[in-house]
C-alpha cells in the first residue's frame, strides 16, 4: 500500500487492529497536553466542559476522531464530522498557531506511546500515513502552514511545546477534572492509586506546567515497566481478526443506545474566545450502536 495515496485505509490498520488500545491511551494523553499551554487551557476552563461535562466531552471526542478514521474523509459519516467541526471552530476566534500545535499532538503522541509501549514500534510506512492523514484533516479545518512530514511535525510540537507550556491555575482545574475522569472509571479505592500511576507516565514538562509533585523513580519504574509488560504479553497474542473502534470502548459512557454524528458535541458559549481541541458531529445520519 502507499503511504501517501492510502494514508487513510493504512492508518485505520494501524489504529484498529494493531493498536486500538495503545492509539486510545496515546490520543489522552495528546489531548491532555495542550491543556499546558494556557491559551488553550484556559479557554478549556471558561467551556466547563472538561470540568462540569468530562465524560461526554471524552466521548465526543473520540468519537468524532474516530468516525474520521472509520468512514474516512469521503464517507458520508466523515464528511458529517468534518462538517460539523469545522462549524464549531468557525464560531470562535481561535488562534491557527494552537489550531496546528493541536494537530501536531495528534501525530507525534501515538508514535511516541507505541514506540515506548507498544508490541512493537511502528513502521516507516505508518508513520508516513499517519502524517498525511492528519496533514490531509487539517487541511478539512482550514489550518494553515501544516508540518510536511512527521519529522517536521515532531519539531514543531517540541519547539511550541518549550515556548508556550506555563503554569495557569485554570488549566490546572482541567487537568484535575481529567485525571479524576480516568480514575472514575475504576472502583472508588483505587482512584488515588490510579492517580499516581497516571501522573507516572507524563514527562517532566508536563508536571512541571501543572505543578504537580514528582512521581518517585520506583513509581515511574514500577508504572512504566508495567506498561511495557503489557505490550510484550500482547505480542504472544494471535492477530486481531476484526477492528476494534473507539466507540467499542468501555471507558465511553454516555450513549448506551447508540448517538449520531450530527448531535455530538456542543455549541459556543456566548461570550468566549473559544476553544481550539473542540470536535463534533454534524449533519444528520444514522444512529451508530
Amino acid at each position: 500500500m502507499d503511504p501517501v495515496t492510502e494514508a487513510t485505509e493504512i492508518h485505520r490498520l494501524t489504529a484498529v487492529y494493531e493498536f486500538p488500545w495503545d492509539f486510545t491511551r496515546a490520543l489522552e494523553l495528546a489531548l491532555y497536553r495542550t491543556y499546558a499551554v494556557p491559551s488553550i487551557g484556559r479557554l478549556l476552563a471558561e467551556t466547563a466542559e472538561l470540568t462540569e461535562r468530562s465524560q461526554k466531552r471524552y466521548d465526543d471526542t473520540a468519537l468524532l476522531l474516530d468516525t474520521v478514521i472509520e468512514h474516512g474523509f469521503a464517507g458520508e459519516r466523515g464528511r458529517t464530522a468534518i462538517r460539523r467541526i469545522n462549524q464549531m471552530h468557525r464560531s470562535y476566534d481561535i488562534g491557527n498557531d494552537d489550531m496546528r500545535y493541536v494537530l501536531c499532538t495528534f501525530v507525534v503522541m501515538p508514535k511516541r506511546w507505541i514506540d515506548a509501549y507498544g508490541w512493537r514500534r511502528l513502521s516507516r510506512h505508518e508513520t508516513v500515513a499517519a502524517a498525511v492523514h492528519y496533514r490531509t484533516l487539517g487541511r478539512h479545518m482550514g489550518i494553515k502552514d501544516i508540518p510536511e512530514s512527521y519529522e517536521e511535525f515532531e519539531a514543531h510540537l517540541d519547539a511550541y511545546e518549550k515556548a508556550h507550556f506555563g503554569w495557569d491555575e485554570r488549566a490546572r482545574t482541567v487537568s484535575d477534572a481529567t485525571l479524576g475522569l480516568m480514575a472514575s472509571w475504576y472502583p472508588r479505592p483505587l482512584a488515588p492509586l490510579l492517580r499516581r500511576a497516571t501522573l507516572a507516565l507524563l514527562d517532566e514538562p508536563l508536571l512541571e506546567a501543572f505543578r504537580y509533585d514528582p512521581p518517585t523513580a520506583m513509581t515511574r519504574r514500577l508504572v512504566r515497566g508495567a506498561v511495557r509488560a503489557r505490550g510484550r504479553a500482547v505480542r504472544l497474542l494471535p492477530p486481531r481478526g476484526a477492528p476494534h473502534f473507539a466507540r467499542q470502548n468501555w471507558e465511553i459512557k454516555s450513549y448506551p443506545d447508540g448517538y449520531r454524528v450530527a448531535d455530538l458535541g456542543t455549541r459556543p458559549v456566548p461570550g468566549l474566545r473559544g476553544c481550539p481541541v473542540r470536535h463534533a458531529g454534524d449533519s444528520a445520519d444514522g444512529v451508530v450502536q
